[in-house]
């Protein structure tokens, strides 16, 4: 029996749960001044979160830390002035497909998305580099203190970036896996749904650190499972103990209370489950009047033992049948692998439950065709899951020799995508460590298999392998008059395994299409984002604040993401009075960069009454267009929002 709490409501506590929703990793444990453990608001991680410096604090309390911690949280929260550009030359069918292959450093590629994509992605998979000792490239700076760390090793490249080797001699060998990750899953937790789903490949290295990772970002509770996962038919003896076959996919939800139950199954129609467990606690459950079918026409049963061997059930009370159904009901305790509400909804549902004499063992009949929860275990014995060497013939087949090392298969992803996505019919599916872009491909089959319109989100830098120990790979690109990195080994994968699956199913319509779009540098001159600096005799020489190698596709884009417009939204090209202007989503945005802009040109986009309008800071004609343009505008269109660059 609960107590009476005798006193108003705690808001501290109300307050913390809020602060916990918002910021996991900022909930700790304390003892209060009875001694009683509590939770508690980690003031200097929240301090962090709210600040653009490194905030310094108590080093001694119980977390999850490593160096340069609180430096991977500053460089997740801070800004950039970056851009994404379209390649059109490298795109396939640019104009109508709604699929993304971005070119860049992924952590500065999700900072350019986070704010369009914020809440909007469905699924995100990612193969991050396994923490193996082998090379380990990445392009993230913590200048001091990893200056002082690595000494005068010159592992830097060209640019200031730190490439080095994730050795263990190094002294650093989770501390850098961590600082990798840690500021990339923070972001990835902002951009998925609020139902959304996140699955990391891992192997034994760093598994363990990758569950407390994950509990802190997004939250112990999302945890999900951790499937077991078979990358191979015949075990790996490299590891000294014991051949090594199966590797680890770890899953959480960003609000795991509004995700679907996993399944790739359902259940077959008539198939018996028996109610009694034996094994699980004592309790009582009441089966209604009318609800059981007896195999017994008529007879009366007293309260009684009905237990036998293991299987503990006993009858309550008086039961009578009559013309094979109860017509009172029956109250039995015993363990059950159902609780008194699932018996209630089966009830309700109308789905049967049988005894077909005493003692009384209730089955319940599945209809048929409800969901069935998958296991966390992936393997070919367990819904036909492929291994890595399923995923080597894959690209192999395409391209003919082993082109990329370590490709996942694509079954893998497509089970996942499948076990998750069943209700939705064009979800967001993001892959930031993309590597030979297995996750398009099984986007592609996915769409087909499940008739559905799935986009994806690929990232990849576009890190060169003419080092590499792969004469196939580097010898194709070089045939194909490409650069020898591993974005044009993906792009021509989703080129070749789009057309074969449109041959293979001719009748299939599918987006087989892509935008590529590269990481660079803003599209603005410096003077843009720092006027104070520049003296007025500058300012003069720099009117345009635009960089001059680049296009007016290239500008929209910023645009783009700056107004959180989807970077797949369909765009259409027009022309106005000799002036090109884009229409993007059906008159959300339009925007014209062209110079010397007329009322002509003017007046015809406000008459589409555009959601928003976006043009080059002093581009109008002349005085009289731009005195005029603001009337314009609240005579036609007064909603419209107008913006400048």
């Amino acid at each position: 029996m609960d107590k009476l709490k005798m006193h108003s409501l705690n808001k501290v506590d109300e307050n913390i749960k809020k602060i916990g929703a918002q910021f996991p990793n900022c909930i700790t444990e304390r003892k209060n001044q009875q001694g009683e453990v509590e939770y508690a608001i980690d003031f200097d991680m929240l301090k962090q979160e709210l600040s653009s410096v490194i905030v310094e604090g108590r080093e001694e309390r119980y977390q999850f830390t490593w160096p340069d911690k609180k430096k991977s949280i500053l460089l997740a929260n801070a800004p950039i002035a970056k851009t994404l550009r379209p390649c059109r030359e490298e795109s396939v069918d640019f104009d109508n497909t709604e699929n993304l292959y971005i070119e860049g450093d992924n952590l500065e590629v999700l900072k350019l998305l986070q704010e369009t994509y914020l809440d909007k992605v469905d699924l995100i998979f990612i193969d991050p580099p396994y923490n193996t000792g082998h090379d380990f490239m990445y392009l993230d700076n913590f200048i001091q203190s990893y200056a002082e760390y690595i000494g005068h090793s010159n592992q830097y490249d060209l640019n200031g970036n730190r490439l080095i080797q994730n050795i263990e001699s190094n002294g650093r060998f989770h501390t850098d896996w961590l600082n990798m990750m840690y500021p990339r899953l923070k972001i990835a937790k902002d951009i998925l749904k609020k139902n959304g789903i996140i699955f990391i490949t891992l192997d034994d290295n760093e598994n363990y650190n990758a569950r407390k990772l994950c509990n802190e970002i997004f939250g112990e509770k999302n945890f999900i499972a951790e499937f077991i996962w078979e990358k191979k038919k015949k075990p790996s003896f490299l590891h000294r103990n014991v051949g090594k076959i199966f590797d680890y996919v770890l899953c959480y939800a960003k609000q795991s209370e509004l995700t679907v139950p996993f399944s790739i199954e359902k259940t077959t129609e008539g198939k018996k489950y028996p109610i009694n467990n034996a094994g699980n606690n004592r309790s009582t459950i009441t089966l209604p009047p009318f609800s059981v079918d007896f195999s017994i026409k008529e007879q009366i049963f007293e309260p009684q033992d009905m237990s036998e061997g293991n299987i503990i059930t006993k009858l309550l009370n008086r039961v009578i049948v009559e013309n094979y159904k109860n017509i009172t009901e029956i109250i039995l305790e015993g363990e059950w692998r159902y609780s008194q509400s699932k018996i209630d909804e089966i009830v309700q549902n109308q789905e049967k439950i049988v005894i077909s004499k005493a003692p009384f063992r209730p089955n319940h009949i599945k209809l048929g065709g409800e969901i069935k929860k998958m296991k966390n275990v992936l393997s070919p014995n367990s819904y036909s899951c492929e291994t890595n060497e399923d995923g080597l013939a894959q690209i192999r087949h395409l391209f003919g020799g082993d082109i990329f090392d370590t490709p996942k298969p694509e079954k893998l992803i497509q089970i996942l995508l499948q076990a998750t996505l069943y209700k939705q019919e064009s979800p967001i599916i993001m892959d930031f460590f993309s590597g030979s872009a297995t996750t398009a491909a099984a986007v592609m089959d996915y769409n087909v298999k499940q008739n559905k319109s799935a986009r994806y989100i690929l990232v990849q830098m576009p890190e060169d392998i003419s080092e590499r120990n792969n004469k196939f790979a580097v010898e194709f690109l070089q045939k194909q008059k490409k650069a020898t990195n591993i974005c044009e080994i993906g792009k021509e994968r989703i080129r070749r395994a789009g057309n074969k699956i449109a041959q293979e199913n001719p009748q299939a319509k599918f987006d087989k299409g892509f935008r590529v779009l590269k990481c660079d540098s803003s599209n603005m001159k410096e003077v843009y984002y720092n006027p104070a600096e520049y003296n007025t005799d500058l300012l003069d020489a720099l009117i345009d604040n635009i960089k001059t190698d680049r296009t007016a596709e290239d500008l929209l884009f910023q645009v783009m993401l700056d107004l959180g417009v989807l970077l797949s939204s369909d765009i259409k090209q027009t022309s106005i009075a000799g002036k090109t202007v884009f229409n993007v989503a059906d008159n959300f945005l339009m925007a014209c960069f062209d110079t010397d802009i007329n009322e002509e040109v003017i007046t015809a986009i406000a008459k589409q009454k555009p959601y928003y309008f976006v043009m080059r800071d002093s581009s109008m004609e002349n005085d009289s267009v731009a005195t005029n343009f603001e009337q314009i505008f609240n005579t036609y269109s007064p909603e419209t929002k107008r913006k400048v660059l």
